[in-house]
């Protein structure tokens, strides 16, 4: 068995998490639901972000599929992320 390995992002996507286990699916927790989805696919490691992403996928009533039609939708129709000194997405 792999050792498990741990996020160089895993602590402020905790509290994105963290957030999004509250929250309500609008566009813009949508979108981030998405990419932590993205970003711990196949990760061998942060079991309990990966549990909580799928419970929250499915409080949503949602499946992968149907949420990342939804935010290709989104992302298609104009920018999420938005801040102060430009936009800026993480992806890593």
């Amino acid at each position: 068995m792999p050792q498990e390995q741990k996020h160089p992002q895993e602590k402020p996507d905790r509290d994105v998490v963290n957030r999004l286990l509250t929250a309500q699916p609008d566009d813009y927790h949508l979108v981030e639901l998405a990419r932590l989805r993205i970003r711990y696919r196949n990760f061998p490691g942060a079991r309990d972000i990966q549990r909580d992403l799928d419970f929250v996928l499915q409080k949503w009533q949602l499946n992968e599929a149907e949420l990342f039609t939804q935010t290709q939708k989104i992302h298609a129709t104009g920018k999420v992320y938005r801040s102060g000194q430009g936009d800026q997405e993480d992806w890593s």
